[in-house]
């Protein structure tokens, strides 16, 4: 919904949702709505053809680690070429190289990145331009490290597999001549209506320093800016981390939005302490530890961050 006004500004946005009730929504904000489901392969039909570029957002379904929703859009983005595609490879001669060559990156040890470039098929239209909506989750737990792009992919949970999954899937529609995809990985959005109120409320523990894991945020409206920036100028087969320039861990962070409402911060327990107390789901973001650099951002985007850090954010105000 943040992405929409922006990219009304240049073009006409469809709205693919699963919910009807949504639909006087999305055209209120300016978009028009198509009901369809990612689940159901047949709802998705009038998105062949439809548009130029697609901007992917939606999570993968719950359960399994192959990511199904990808697969049913991307067999959609990909069925009216199918012929065309079929035919133009018969007519290319160096197809028989190229196959190789993407089976090698298939195969290679990091198969798991998506590489900076992909051959181009000669003879074929121009593929539709996506943009994913990944995780940084796919890194799994890096120690703390400060990690760039190239990072080999780790998924440590069944949530980060299936991202893995749909990018791995994306890689190869780049491949085929389906998409010419860009990936942004996302740490965790903030603003001013996502913030862990309901959890400083609620007294929920936060974990020693000793044991405290390092954590990356991204304002809302400096993701949406992001994301439309990446339909103009993302490089195909590329990924991009989409985060802000702060180094917090995940007590700090609660720290700060504690005493910027005044809430009492949260109580620190150990690890060991935190296997006990705490749900899988929270448990298992504290977890992963990983520092993001952010030089692709800001040299190949060139993306102004609104609000560079949370603290930024929670200086001028938590209304937005």
């Amino acid at each position: 919904m943040r992405c929409v006004p922006l990219l009304r500004q240049r073009a006409h946005v469809f709205a693919l949702t699963s919910q009807a009730d949504r639909c006087a929504e999305l055209r209120a904000a300016g978009a028009t709505p198509l009901v369809g489901d990612l689940d159901a392969r047949r709802s998705l039909k009038r998105l062949a053809g439809l548009a130029p570029t697609v901007l992917h957002l939606a999570p993968p379904q719950k359960t399994g680690d192959d990511d199904r929703r990808t697969r049913a859009l991307l067999a959609t983005l990909g069925a009216p070429r199918a012929a065309r595609l079929r035919a133009a490879r018969g007519a290319v001669a160096p197809m028989g190289r190229l196959r190789r060559v993407r089976a090698s990156w298939a195969e290679s040890e990091t198969a798991d990145i998506v590489p900076d470039g992909v051959p181009r098929t000669a003879g074929t239209r121009t593929p539709v331009r996506l943009v994913y909506a990944s995780t940084t989750g796919v890194y799994g737990d890096c120690g703390g490290a400060w990690i760039d792009e190239t990072r080999v992919t780790q998924p440590a949970n069944a949530r980060a597999k299936r991202r893995v999954s749909a990018e791995r899937q994306l890689r190869r529609a780049n491949a085929r001549g389906v998409v010419a995809a860009s990936i942004a990985r996302i740490p965790g959005i903030y603003a001013g209506n996502r913030l862990p109120l309901a959890r400083l409320e609620k007294g929920t523990p936060a974990l020693t320093d000793a044991d405290d894991v390092y954590t990356n945020h991204i304002h809302a409206d400096d993701l949406a800016a992001i994301l439309v920036r990446l339909v103009a100028r993302g490089r195909p087969a590329r990924v991009i981390h989409a985060s802000d320039d702060s180094s917090l861990k995940m007590g700090e962070y609660f720290d700060e939005v504690a005493d910027a409402f005044g809430l009492p911060r949260p109580p620190r327990i150990t690890r060991e302490q935190a296997e006990q107390q705490i749900e899988p789901t929270l448990l298992s973001f504290m977890r992963e530890s990983r520092r993001l650099v952010n030089r692709r951002l800001k040299e190949e985007l060139r993306v102004r961050l609104r609000y560079p850090s949370v603290a930024d954010f929670l200086r001028d105000g938590v209304k937005t």
